[in-house]
């Protein structure tokens, strides 16, 4: 009896090491190796189905691997809802060349943006420079649909235009944003036409550079500034072709009309668009009137600065105190200035109370703090001396 259990004692003597070495196996699998792993001291690889790079020890690549990535994005999401909203606008004027046949010839392309349907017709706002001189407009939605269209307004000043076409090709609009709260930094789509219609729905993507930016606007291109436009500026992607076409934020909103760009060699990444909030007053003035009614004075002035120093003193009289304002050159008779006493060479230096140092300070106050309607206290001088009157304004 004493032998068999000695026998007993002797063959399970094993186990005791043998569960002592399951224990320590299980915490090394749970506990050191995540830790190790963590630590890049072994290598990893992940097993779901978005692999990546295994690391050694060094923290060097050993093998590259397959990566899936889901391309259904929110900015192409956007992107695809929003495109068939912008279209190609083409200018379409007639010849008038002796020695040519006559016809009519495409003068130049650029882009619109739907933004609203109502009565049967869909209602497109463009730049004013893409419709300029045009006998007929041609409107080719994103599925190279070709429609014909008729201008309803256009301004200079905001190089905004309104343009109107049947609506039964026509599925959507672009939803209006605000330009008000962008913020700089925030991500901007342009999309247009850059270079012609043969790259028409073109998407470019960055992020919004700048907000109530003032870029100087020659109109007579004589190499003088005749207006300051307020715009938005991105590193977006905008070519001739895309003016006229939408600048959208993430959520696909319209925040701006796409409009000009630097076209410097130097230059990159310059690019500017009309902030909808001053669009949309513009566009409705003209869906109504055709035109944008601003006050109108009724002189033809230049700035001081265009004219030698000299001239200031022999051909104006001024004092050595005034040190910029804009002199007359004619007066339409019968006009505000004209009731108002005003002459040729008289120099305004005060509007409304506020310093005038050239023809931009002039038409900002009269284009965008006065009503037709407002007298108008003038401050100017005439033969070295200094005198007030007041015009009572009137529609342009």
């Amino acid at each position: 009896m004493g032998y068999y259990k000695r026998r007993v004692h002797r063959k399970f003597y094993w186990l005791t090491p043998l569960l002592l070495g399951v224990i320590i196996g299980v915490l090394i699998v749970s506990v050191a190796i995540p830790e190790l792993m963590k630590a890049n001291v072994i290598p990893q690889a992940t097993t779901d189905g978005t692999s990546e790079t295994i690391h050694n020890g060094l923290n060097k690549p050993l093998q590259n691997t397959s990566v899936s990535v889901d391309v259904s994005t929110q900015v192409t999401d956007v992107v695809e809802r929003v495109t068939p909203t912008v279209v190609g606008v083409t200018n379409i004027q007639r010849q008038n060349d002796f020695w040519r046949e006559k016809g009519s010839i495409e003068a130049g392309t650029g882009s619109g943006v739907i933004y609203k349907i109502e009565d049967g017709n869909a209602y497109v706002v463009t730049n004013h420079h893409v419709i300029e001189g045009a006998d007929q407009i041609e409107v080719v939605l994103y599925d190279d649909t070709h429609v014909e269209a008729e201008m309803i307004g256009s301004d200079l000043f905001s190089d905004l235009a309104v343009i109107r076409m049947p609506s039964n090709t026509v599925n959507d609009v672009i939803e209006i944003g605000s330009s008000s709260n962008v913020k700089v930094g925030e991500p901007a789509i342009a999309i247009g036409n850059p270079l012609g219609l043969m790259f028409s729905s073109s998407v470019t993507q960055g992020v919004i550079s700048g907000t109530e930016r003032t870029i100087p606007q020659d109109f007579d291109m004589d190499g003088r500034p005749d207006w300051q436009a307020e715009v938005i500026q991105t590193d977006a992607a905008i070519n001739p072709g895309n003016s006229g076409g939408a600048l959208i934020n993430i959520y696909g909103q319209l925040i701006g009309i796409n409009s000009m760009k630097i076209n410097e060699a130097a230059v990159e990444g310059l690019g500017f668009a009309i902030p909808v909030d001053h669009a949309l007053p513009i566009m409705q003035e003209l869906e109504t009137n055709g035109v944008v009614e601003r006050p109108f004075l009724g002189v033809e002035v230049y700035s001081l600065d265009e004219i030698p120093h000299q001239e200031w003193e022999d051909t104006l009289a001024l004092p050595a105190e005034v040190t910029g304002g804009v002199y007359i050159w004619s007066v339409q008779p019968l006009s505000p200035a004209d009731q108002g006493g005003l002459e040729r060479f008289d120099v305004i230096v005060e509007l409304d109370g506020k310093p005038i140092t050239n023809v931009i300070d002039l038409r900002q106050i009269l284009f965008h703090e006065k009503e037709i309607g407002d007298t108008l206290p003038i401050t100017y001088y005439r033969n070295g001396e200094i005198h007030e009157t007041e015009a009572t304004l009137t529609a342009q």
